[in-house]
C-alpha cells in the first residue's frame, strides 16, 4: 500500500521557497532578538555574568556534561534506526552512530541547519554506495523520530497538567486536557495504521518505506530521550528559583531550539538565548546569562571540540596508512564530514575573535603590555584582531567547498589572529585557540586541492544571512558589555590603555565596512559567466577526420575547449559553464585513451569545484561513468538509416517521392557544393539562414547544434537545391561525412521560407538516396529527445519526468512529431545518454546544458 502526500497549494509553496521570504524571516527574527535582548538585559553588567560564570558549581557542570553526552547518545540511535528501516544491512550501526553524533556536533556549531545537518548525512550516506532516495528517505526517517519524540513528550505533559505549564501556554485545563488526548490519540492512531502492513511514503518523487510499529516505537524512544537529555543540560545550570518547574522548562526550550533554526544564525546565537530569558521571564538575571554561556560551552563547543579531534585522529592515521585506504570505512566516513568539520574551525576562530574584541580586556595584562608595546601598537592589535575573526567567518564557505586557497588564506588569518591576540591583551587562552585551530587544520591539508577562480570572499544568500545574524548578536554582545558606558561623539576619538569601549566601537565601524564590502561584491558578482574556447588543435581536426563518427566534426564548431590524451590517440570535447565542465558526445579515438580522459575531465572538474557531465553519449563508455560514481539518465533516442540498397519505395515515404518529383518539375536540381567551393556561395545561404530563423522567431544553438558561423561551415561539403534557370538556392544543409565511407550526417537544414515548402522533403530525399549511392553505410538522423523513455509508475522520477514532457510537451516542442518523421525512413533507434552527478545536481546540470545549448531559460523558450 503506498501513502502519498498530497502537494501543497501553489501559494503556500512559492511562500515557502521564495528568496525573499527565506532571507527576510532570519532577517526579522534576527532584529527582534536585538530588541528583546537589549530590553532583557538592561539592568545586567557584564561583570556580573563573569561572577556569575566562575561561581558555577563542579557538580552542576558534572551533570550538565552527563546529559550532553546521554542526548548525543540518544540522537545517534536516529541514524541507527532510520537505516535499519530504510537501508537493512547497508551501512553499519557503528558508522550510523558515529554519523549522526559527529554530524549533529559540526551541524549545530554551524547552523544553517537546512544546508549542513542534512548536507552531512548525505555526503556520508551517498559516499559509503546509499542513492539519493536512500538518503532522503533515512533523513525524513530521523526527523519522524524527532517529531514523535515531540509529540509524546508533549502530549504526556498536556494531559498531566504540570505546575507551571499554564504560564506559557495560556488555556483551560479542560481544552489542555483534551489537546494532550488529541495529541496521545494521533499518535496510537499512527501506529495502528502502521501495524497494519507495510506502509510506503512519496515524497517530491522519493519513496521510502515508513517504519513497522516496533521500530517506530524505538525512533519516538530516541526522540523523547534526545529532548529531554537537551533540555536538562541546560536545566541542572539553571538558578534554582527558576528551575522549579521542567515542563514549564522544556516548553520554552522547545519554542529556543525552533526560534534559533528559524533565524539561520550558526547555532541559533543570541535568538536562543532571547528566547530562553523572554519564556522564563528572567529579564536583568546575571546568574541566567553566565548558565547560558556555559550552555553553549557544554553542549555546541565541548561535542565540536571532540568530534572534530577524533576526525583528525582518524585523518592523520589513514594519511600514514595510506594502504588500503579506499577499503577503510573509517577513511570513507571522515572524509565527507573534513570540510564541514574545518569550515566549523574556521567560524569557532573567527567567532572567538570577534567576541573576545568586543569585551573589555583584563586590567592586569594590560599593565604589563603597558611597559612592552606602545599604545598605538595595541590599538591596532585590537583592530586587527577583530578583522581577522571577521574574515575567517567570511572564508570559512571557502573552507566548505574545498578550496585551496581558503584553507592557505585561515592559516595566515589564524597566524595574525595569534599574534593579535597577545599584543592586545595578553589573552593566552585565545592564542592557545589559534594555534589549536591551526594544527587542526593543518592535519587536513590534502582536503583543500581545488583552486577555483571564484573568490573566496564571495557569499551566497543563506551564507550571508549567516553572517550577519553572527554579527548581529556579536555585537549585541559588545553593547551589552559596556551598557554602563554613556555615549559620546568623544569616545570614537578617545586612545587610552583602558578605552576599550572606544576599541570596541571602531572595530565595530571597520567591520560593518568591510562586511558592506563584501555583500555588496557577493551581489554584484552572483553570476558566473561562461569560460571562452580554446583553438582547434591541429591534432582534434586530424582525429575528427579519422573517426567514423559523422558527429564528431561539431568540435569544429569552435565554441568548446578540448582535453587531449598525452599520445595524441584521442580527445574529448567540453564546454565549460564557469560551474560545470560538460561534454558534447563521448571521447573521439582510441577507446583506452578515451577512458583516461574521461577519468582527467573528472578529476579536473573536481579540482576546480565545479560538476561534470557527459552530455548526449552512446552505451560505449557506460562503465566509466559508472565508476566514477555519476548517473545514467536516458536523454533519448538516435536514428540511424542503414543506407545499403536504400530506395524512397513504400508507403511510408511517398512525401519525399512526391516532394522530389515536384521540385524536379518546377526545375529544382540537387547538387553537392565542395567544401572549397562554399565560401562563393556563403552570402545567399546567410540570407536563407536569416530569413528561416526570423520565420522561426527562434535563435541560434550552440554546443550540440550547429550555427551559421562560416568559418564553421566551410568545413564543409554541402546538398543544395538550386532553380536551373535563376540559379537561386532555396534550401541547404551542410554534410559531415566520417571516415571509411561509415556515416553521413547534417547538422545546419535551413530553407527559403519563401520558397517551395517540399523544399526540405526533397533535400532529404535526396541526401539519402545520394549517401547511398556513395557507398555510405549509415545516415545519421540525429536525436528524438525523450524518446523511447518508460512513463511506469516503478520507472525512475527521472523517467516519469521525460516521459511526461514528450506525450505532454508538444505545444513547446514537437518531440514525437520528431520521431515519427524520422521513423519514416525505418532506422535503427540507439539510447542517447546523460552522465551527471546524480540527487540534486541533476537539475542543476541540465540547466548548464541548456545554458550551453540556447543560453539560458529565456532561449530555450524562444
Amino acid at each position: 500500500m503506498t501513502a502519498k502526500v498530497t502537494p501543497l497549494p501553489t501559494r503556500v509553496t512559492w511562500f515557502l521557497e521564495n528568496p525573499l521570504i527565506r532571507i527576510a524571516v532570519p532577517v526579522l527574527i534576527m532584529g527582534l532578538t536585538l530588541f528583546v535582548l537589549h530590553k532583557l538585559a538592561t539592568d545586567v553588567s557584564w561583570n556580573d555574568v563573569k561572577s556569575d560564570f566562575g561561581h558555577a558549581t563542579p557538580r552542576s557542570i558534572a551533570f550538565a556534561i552527563g546529559w550532553m553526552v546521554l542526548s548525543f547518545a540518544a540522537l545517534s540511535f536516529y541514524d541507527v534506526l532510520a537505516v535499519r528501516s530504510v537501508a537493512p544491512g547497508q551501512v553499519p550501526a557503528r558508522i550510523a552512530r558515529y554519523a549522526g553524533m559527529a554530524g549533529t556536533a559540526i551541524s549545530n556549531l554551524l547552523g544553517l541547519s537546512y544546508l549542513t545537518g542534512t548536507a552531512v548525512r548525505y555526503r556520508i550516506y551517498a559516499s559509503l554506495g546509499l542513492d539519493l532516495s536512500k538518503v532522503a528517505g533515512l533523513i525524513a526517517t530521523s526527523w519522524i523520530a524527532f517529531w514523535l519524540g515531540l509529540l509524546a513528550i508533549l502530549g504526556v505533559l498536556l494531559c498531566a497538567h504540570p505546575v507551571g505549564l499554564s504560564t506559557v501556554l495560556p488555556i483551560s485545563p479542560g481544552f489542555e486536557m483534551g489537546l494532550g488526548l488529541a495529541l496521545l490519540a494521533a499518535l496510537a492512531g499512527l501506529f495502528f495504521w502502521l501495524a497494519r502492513g507495510g506502509r510506503r511514503l512519496t515524497l517530491g518523487g522519493f519513496g521510502f518505506d515508513l517504519p513497522a510499529p516496533g521500530l517506530a516505537a524505538r525512533l519516538m524512544g530516541a526522540g523523547v530521550g534526545d529532548l529531554i537529555c537537551a533540555a536538562l543540560t541546560l536545566y541542572v545550570l539553571m538558578p534554582s528559583d527558576l528551575a522549579h518547574s521542567f515542563p514549564w522548562f522544556f516548553v520554552v526550550f522547545t519554542g529556543a531550539i525552533a526560534f534559533g533554526v528559524l533565524s539561520h544564525a550558526p547555532g541559533g546565537l543570541g535568538v536562543f538565548e532571547a528566547t530562553m530569558i523572554a519564556g522564563l521571564g528572567a529579564g536583568g538575571r546575571s546568574d541566567v546569562l553566565a548558565a547560558l554561556v556555559l550552555y553553549r560551552l557544554v553542549y555546541f563547543v565541548l561535542p565540536f571540540i571532540v568530534a572534530v579531534a577524533s576526525l583528525a585522529v582518524i585523518w592523520l592515521r589513514n594519511q600514514r596508512l595510506a594502504v588500503g585506504r579506499s577499503v577503510s570505512w573509517v577513511y570513507r566516513l571522515a572524509r565527507p564530514i573534513v570540510p564541514l568539520a574545518s569550515s566549523g574551525i574556521a567560524l569557532l576562530a573567527g567567532t572567538i575573535l570577534l567576541v573576545s574584541g568586543n569585551l573589555p580586556a583584563d586590567d592586569e595584562r594590560l599593565g604589563v603590555l603597558r611597559d612592552i608595546l606602545p599604545m598605538s601598537f595595541i590599538e591596532a592589535s585590537h583592530l586587527v584582531g577583530s578583522v581577522t575573526g571577521l574574515l575567517l567567518v567570511v572564508i570559512s564557505r571557502g573552507l566548505y567547498r574545498r578550496l585551496f586557497r581558503a584553507w592557505a588564506i585561515a592559516m595566515f588569518l589564524m597566524g595574525v589572529g595569534f599574534v593579535a591576540s597577545l599584543a592586545k591583551g595578553l589573552d593566552w587562552g585565545e592564542a592557545a585557540s589559534m594555534l589549536t585551530t591551526i594544527t587542526l587544520l593543518g592535519a587536513f591539508r590534502s582536503v583543500f586541492y581545488r583552486v577555483e577562480t571564484a573568490s573566496v570572499f564571495r557569499l551566497n544568500g543563506a551564507w550571508m544571512v549567516s553572517i550577519l545574524a553572527l554579527l548581529a548578536a556579536v555585537f549585541w554582545i559588545g553593547l551589552f558589555a559596556y551598557s554602563h558606558v554613556d555615549y559620546s561623539n568623544e569616545l570614537w576619538w578617545q586612545f587610552a590603555l583602558h578605552s576599550d569601549a572606544s576599541r570596541f566601537l571602531r572595530a565595530s565601524l571597520v567591520i560593518a565596512l568591510i562586511m558592506a564590502g563584501i555583500a555588496l561584491n557577493s551581489v554584484l558578482n552572483t553570476r558566473t559567466r561562461p569560460r571562452g574556447a580554446m583553438p582547434i588543435p591541429d591534432i582534434v581536426r586530424k582525429l575528427v577526420a579519422q573517426s567514423e563518427d559523422a558527429e564528431a566534426q561539431i568540435a569544429l564548431l569552435g565554441d568548446k575547449n578540448f582535453l587531449i590524451s598525452d599520445d595524441g590517440r584521442a580527445y574529448i570535447s567540453f564546454g565549460d559553464t564557469g560551474r560545470s565542465l560538460i561534454t558534447k558526445g563521448e571521447p573521439v579515438g582510441d577507446y583506452d585513451a578515451g577512458c583516461q580522459l574521461i577519468w582527467q575531465l573528472r578529476e579536473k572538474a573536481d579540482k576546480a569545484g565545479k560538476l561534470c557531465a557527459f552530455y548526449a553519449v552512446t552505451p560505449r563508455y557506460l562503465p566509466t561513468y559508472l565508476d566514477l560514481g555519476l548517473s545514467i539518465l536516458k536523454i533519448g533516442e538516435v536514428a540511424r538509416v542503414d543506407l545499403q540498397g536504400f530506395t524512397l519505395d513504400g508507403s511510408e515515404k511517398k512525401d519525399f517521392r512526391h516532394a522530389r518529383s515536384r521540385m524536379m518539375r518546377d526545375g529544382y536540381v540537387f547538387s553537392i557544393i565542395p567544401s572549397d567551393e562554399v565560401a562563393a556561395i556563403l552570402p545567399e545561404l546567410r540570407g536563407i539562414s536569416d530569413r528561416w530563423l526570423a520565420s522561426k522567431q527562434g535563435e541560434e544553438k550552440a554546443f550540440a547544434l550547429g550555427c551559421f558561423d562560416e568559418a564553421y561551415l566551410g568545413n564543409f561539403d554541402h546538398a543544395v537545391m538550386r532553380h536551373t534557370e535563376t540559379g537561386r538556392i532555396t534550401a541547404f544543409a551542410n554534410l559531415m561525412r566520417s571516415a571509411h565511407h561509415h556515416e553521413l550526417s547534417l547538422d545546419l537544414m535551413r530553407h527559403d521560407p519563401d520558397g517551395p515548402k517540399m523544399a526540405m522533403d526533397a533535400l532529404f530525399g535526396e541526401m539519402l538516396m545520394w549517401g547511398s549511392a556513395q557507398g555510405y553505410r549509415w545516415f545519421c538522423l540525429g536525436a528524438a529527445p525523450f524518446a523511447g523513455l518508460d512513463n511506469h509508475q516503478l520507472s525512475s522520477l527521472w523517467n516519469r519526468i521525460g516521459g511526461f514532457v514528450y506525450a505532454h510537451g508538444e505545444q513547446f516542442y514537437h518531440f514525437e512529431g520528431l520521431r515519427a518523421f524520422k521513423q519514416k525512413f525505418a532506422p535503427v533507434w540507439t539510447p542517447n545518454y546523460l552522465a551527471c552527478p546524480g540527487g540534486l545536481a541533476t537539475p542543476r546540470v541540465l540547466y548548464e546544458v541548456n545554458t550551453l545549448i540556447s543560453g539560458g531559460l529565456r532561449g530555450l523558450i524562444r
